[in-house]
């Protein structure tokens, strides 16, 4: 990396550690609820028939009986929320493996459309889930956006992650999404760059893929490695090389765009679709299920990551709360900064309207650093990224949700304790 690259990453590093100290020694909370706002619907799914060894969220391996206990108090998690008065326009399904018991998910998905006014719905899943019973399930809930975890077609590099046997090869599963291609209204395929051992001619080999199966969006995250999944990355697939990382984003773009736009930073869609990135289409999201994170009316906070403890309080009627962090009004704004300028822009005015003019009074410096260091470009009332921004905005990214899983880390390492 140059020395802005490194600068950023360094800096990054260290403000997102500082924005992840949830309180401590204060009882976790929710704002009360309204209607006033758009919100999307966080539902995680914590189940996996196998964990990939790069992977940081909350997962654990599914077994049967205790997941069917998990969606029931996930449902009863959802009647909650409801009864606090939030309303709800969007919901998003991550994992995990959402689909991995699809009648649980088909009723969890049914309750919330019943009891929100719900305009999308986005899913994930991963190849093995993409049968025509699960296909046809999830078109009759109303999935708009289905997302396929693929991470990459190489058959060396998926038994390097430990997918091949369980998920099948990438001719096979590329083969699956032609079939599917047309059934929703977008088909996205999720990837990841800059494998310790992946090299140029694999990831050319990728883009062909993707670029000849006509998906409808592609999602291409880099690399992010945790504290805890650092030593198993470095053991099972290799150092991550971040020079490398800057070469292989570069290649994506120029490969891509010519079909696709930006619609992030890490995104690319051939229409105006809900992505992967809620945070940047949603202000506030509330997150439900085990480990879950949600954003609300300035509260960011976490459920317990211990699922027999989850169970247990929505049981009880308690919502599940591990930590919680009120942010103050220049940590709100970093926040929007953050996350519009990562969906390609942001709106200035806006922005100074909804924090009563005191946009540039918190944040010039940092308009002014991205400026001049060749990152924005602006038209008023706009900031723009520019190309080189783009990779300054994977930088901060990167490093925003590595802060999030050693966030996870701890979480789980304090239940462990």
């Amino acid at each position: 990396m140059n020395i802005v690259d490194k600068i950023i990453t360094r800096k990054a590093k260290q403000e997102f550690v500082e924005s992840m100290r949830f309180d401590e020694g204060r009882k976790p909370h929710i704002p009360s609820g309204d209607a006033e706002k758009q919100r999307l619907l966080y539902l995680h799914v914590p189940f996996c028939e196998k964990l990939c060894p790069y992977c940081s969220f909350n997962r654990v391996v599914f077994e049967e009986s205790v997941c069917r206990e998990y969606f029931k108090a996930l449902r009863k998690e959802i009647h909650l929320y409801q009864t606090m008065g939030y309303e709800f326009n969007g919901i998003y399904v991550g994992g995990g493996t959402p689909t991995v018991l699809i009648d649980e998910l088909e009723q969890t998905l049914s309750l919330a459309c019943r009891g929100f006014k719900i305009r999308e719905i986005s899913v994930e899943t991963n190849p093995n889930h993409l049968t025509d019973h699960n296909i046809n399930i999830l078109k009759n809930a109303g999935v708009n956006r289905l997302s396929v975890g693929i991470q990459s077609f190489d058959d060396g590099l998926l038994k390097d992650m430990d997918r091949y046997e369980k998920y099948g090869s990438g001719e096979t599963i590329a083969g699956r999404l032609k079939e599917i291609l047309g059934t929703f209204d977008t088909l996205n395929a999720d990837m990841i760059f800059n494998f310790p051992s992946q090299s140029d001619e694999i990831l050319d080999r990728d883009l062909d893929i993707l670029l000849s199966s006509g998906v409808d969006q592609i999602t291409y995250y880099p690399l992010m490695v945790s504290d805890s999944t650092r030593e198993i990355v470095s053991r099972k697939l290799g150092r991550v090389d971040y020079d490398k990382e800057k070469r292989f984003y570069r290649r994506i773009c120029e490969r891509l765009t010519p079909q696709y736009r930006f619609s992030s930073a890490w995104c690319f869609s051939k229409k105006d679709v809900m992505i992967d990135e809620y945070i940047v289409e949603y202000d506030e999201y509330a997150g439900l299920g085990s480990g879950s994170i949600g954003f609300l009316k300035g509260s960011c906070y976490a459920n317990t990551f211990y699922i027999p403890e989850y169970i247990a309080q929505l049981n009880r009627g308690e919502i599940p709360l591990q930590a919680s962090r009120t942010f103050n009004i220049r940590d709100r704004m970093r926040y929007d900064f953050l996350m519009h300028l990562f969906g390609m822009k942001l709106d200035v005015a806006a922005l100074r309207q909804k924090y009563n003019g005191f946009f540039y009074r918190y944040l010039w410096l940092d308009c002014l650093a991205f400026y001049l260091a060749g990152g924005l470009r602006y038209e008023a009332p706009y900031f723009y990224l520019t190309e080189r921004g783009r990779y300054f905005w994977i930088i901060l990214m990167r490093e925003f949700f590595t802060a999030v899983n050693n966030f996870r880390d701890y979480c789980r390492a304090q239940i462990a304790s």
